[in-house]
Formats: structure tokens, sequence, C-alpha cells
């Protein structure tokens, strides 16, 4: 069997030509016949190669340009799903990424929002330092306390130019804590706190301390000034009661001794009753009980109550009430006290002349004045005339009997009603005394 019927048993076929004839052929094809072929070959590749990379370098293009959205802060970019295999599988990725990356910025922010409100909301104030002594950050209560105006960040160079506080932040940028530091910020004295960073920076909290410091010395004048008024009756009760105990005076002189501890014992219940009842105003233990009462009827039983007292210096009372004020909104008890201790005050202090009581309506309320003759008080000292125990003329108003909680008194009453008290005077042309009484009460809690 030929080679040839193998080949065919075996489903093959077999051309053969002769090699002499191919060439025979190709000498006879010119090359002005192949350049159009070749041309139109080279054109269907370009066109190809073109499609090609257009279907390769788009997905990729839009990819870097989503990259560079998201690295530029626009966490809504996000590619198109459209591309099949690893170009796919790449746009699926970084579409995960943009959604993890977006999740992460907004807790930061929601997280960063949350600190400025907690940071905010302290009492006391706040900075951030960073390693380049720079302020990065500070609250309300800081930049109020500080007097700071310019925005974050700016150098630490704008604080104020206090050398404590600067000390403080240059030893904590070098790892040294500072603790309670006083300093005192315009006329405030501030309590700072510095700590270092981990990662370099410091945090500086200041306190106010102003508040603390005056009533330490409230309390300080409030313990001095009631041993002071209990120590002089105390004295004069104490060595009238050795004499009587000690010595027999004469009946006259026993009475006159007897009067005198009387009087001092009195004048100490009074000093008592009135801090008793300026604590019980203060702590919050009283509360007024607002009623309609007649301002004219309450101010003449006073008067009538003081005449004598009044009559023995040449004083008169005046009482001019306003039908249109002539009624006031007040705790019927409060309202006593008030004119019972504006009326003694005035007596007390006036050498002759006279006490006017006067009531007017104004803006949602009626005001009550109690003003007098009297010698006046002198404008450094007006301010203060409502503080416990301050007396302008000490020494005469122990001896005329006061307790120097009077007017005290008088401006807790009249606060509680949602009032306010108010002073005038000057020097030589007498004093006056109003309080303020809202016709629907907004009582202090």
């Amino acid at each position: 069997m030929t080679i040839t019927r193998r080949l065919l048993l075996h489903g093959l076929a077999l051309a053969a030509v002769a090699l002499a004839a191919v060439r025979i052929t190709l000498e006879q094809v010119s090359w002005a016949e192949l350049l159009p072929v070749a041309v139109l070959l080279l054109l269907v590749v370009v066109v190809l190669a073109r499609l090609g990379g257009r279907y390769i370098a788009s997905p990729i293009a839009e990819l870097s340009e989503v990259t560079r959205a998201l690295a530029a802060g626009d966490l809504a970019a996000r590619p198109t799903l459209a591309g099949r295999g690893e170009l796919g599988e790449l746009g699926t990725a970084v579409h995960r990424l943009a959604e993890e990356f977006a999740a992460r910025i907004n807790a930061l922010e929601a997280e960063d929002t949350l600190l400025v409100a907690l940071i905010d909301s302290l009492n006391e104030g706040v900075i951030a330092v960073n390693a380049k002594r720079q302020v990065v950050r500070i609250n309300v209560a800081g930049r109020a306390l500080l007097n700071v105006r310019d925005g974050v960040p700016f150098p630490i160079d704008r604080l104020p130019r206090d050398r404590t506080l600067h000390v403080a932040i240059h030893d904590t940028l070098r790892g040294e804590s500072t603790d309670m530091s006083e300093l005192d910020i315009g006329g405030r004295l501030v309590s700072l706190t510095a700590r270092p960073l981990a990662g370099g920076g410091a945090v500086v909290a200041f306190f106010d301390l102003t508040a603390v410091r005056r009533l330490e010395t409230v309390r300080r004048d409030f313990v001095a000034n009631v041993s002071h008024e209990l120590k002089t009756p105390l004295t004069i009760i104490g060595g009238f009661a050795e004499t009587l105990a000690v010595d027999d005076p004469p009946p006259a002189r026993r009475k006159e001794f007897a009067e005198m501890i009387r009087s001092n014992a009195h004048r100490m219940q009074r000093l008592v009753d009135d801090l008793l009842d300026l604590s019980r105003i203060e702590s919050g233990g009283w509360v007024p009980n607002p009623s309609p009462t007649d301002v004219r009827a309450l101010a003449s039983e006073i008067a009538e109550q003081l005449r004598r007292s009044a009559d023995s210096k040449g004083i008169t009372f005046e009482i001019a009430v306003d039908e249109s004020a002539a009624t006031v909104h007040a705790d019927p008890t409060a309202l006593r006290q008030i004119m019972a201790n504006l009326l003694e005050n005035a007596v007390r202090h006036t050498g002759g002349g006279t006490v006017s009581i006067r009531t007017s309506r104004g803006s949602g309320g009626v005001t009550v004045q109690v003003a007098d003759t009297g010698p006046g008080i002198p404008a450094e000292h007006l301010s203060r005339i409502f503080e416990r125990f301050y007396r302008v003329d000490t020494g005469r108003a122990r001896s005329s009997g006061g307790t120097g909680l009077g007017l005290a008194i008088v401006k807790h009453l009249v606060e509680a009603h949602g009032g306010h008290a108010r002073a005038d005077s000057a020097v030589g042309r007498g004093t006056t005394i109003r309080v303020f009484f809202p016709d629907r009460p907004g009582l202090r809690k």
C-alpha cells in the first residue's frame, strides 16, 4: 500500500505542489499588487489596536480619576462597575475602598464635632498647642478668658503677654507638666494647668478663680464682721453683769446697768434674727407668696410705729402714693419687712428733715422709693451699700443700733420676687432707695 493511500485511510489529505511552480508564481506577483493589501492590513491592525487600547485604558483612566478625587476629599466619587475580568475586579475594589474611606471620614468628622461641642461646653478655658508653638484648638471659654479673637491656627505670641503663661507653655512643650499655677489676666485671677501631649504639643487649661476668691473674701469678712458685731454687746453685757455681781451699786445705777444689758441683748437678738432671715432667703428656704398689697396702708402703719423716734429727731413722714401704683403684687410679710428696713434706715441716718415714701408705675411693675434728706452717701460707697455689714459711717451706724444687714435683706427679698433694688445718693442731697416689683413676679429659683 502506497503512502498516499495510508494517509487517506486515516482521514488526511495530502496536497503537493512543485517548489519550482511556487517560485514561478511568486516571481509573477509584483510589489504594486502587494502594497494596497499591506496598507489595508496595517490599517486594520491599527484600528484594532486603538479599540483594544481604549477598551483597556478607559477603565484605568477612570479609576485613576476616582482615586485622585477621593484624595482631594470628594467622598462621592465612585467608579462605574462595568468592566470585566481583572479590570472589573479592580473597579469593585476601588468602589469598596471609597465606601470605607467615606465611612471613616464621616465617623471622624462626627467625633470631631462631638469633641468640639464638649470642649466648648466647658466652663474652663482649654487651648491645644502643637509642636510648632501654634494654637490649633481653643474653646469659647478660653477665648473669653484670654480675650483672643484670632482664628486657629495662630502662634502663641498672640496669647496674653504673661510670663507665667508663656513659661508654662514652653516647659510643657519640653515635656514638663505645670500644676495649679495662678496668674492675673486682664484683672482676673486664673488658675493654669498644662500637660504635654504624647505626639508633641501641649494642652493648657484655665480656670477663673475670681469668683471663688471673692466668695472666700466675703466669707472671711462675714465671719470677722459677725464676730465684731457680737463682741461689742457681749463685752458690755459681761462688764455690767460683773459689776452687778461684784459691787452693790445704788438702785438708780443698777437700773441703768440693767437697761444697758437689756439694750445690748436686744441688739444681739436683732442681729441673730437678721442673720437667720438672710440665711433662710439665700438658701431658698423661704419662697414668697405674692398677692395684691396696699402700699399706702402699710407705709402709714410702719411710719406710725417709728413716729416717736422720728419726732425726737425732728423728722416728718411724707406718703405720696400714685393711684395707678397703689397696689404692689408682693408677699405681704416680705413687703412689710422691706418697708420697715428702708424706713428705719432712713430715720436712723437722717438728723432732721423729711422721709418720703412714693410709688410709681413703670413698664411691667411698680417702683416703691424711700427718700431721706440725710447727709447722703459718697459715690465710692454707693455700689456696696447692699452688701451685708457694709457701713459708710461705722461708728455712727453702730451707735444708732443698726445691724448692717437691713439693706442686704431688702435686696434679697426684692430679688426673690423677680425685682431689683437700686440706690441713688449724693453727699449733702440725701439718699433714695428704689425697689421694683413686677406685676407678674418671676420668682427666683
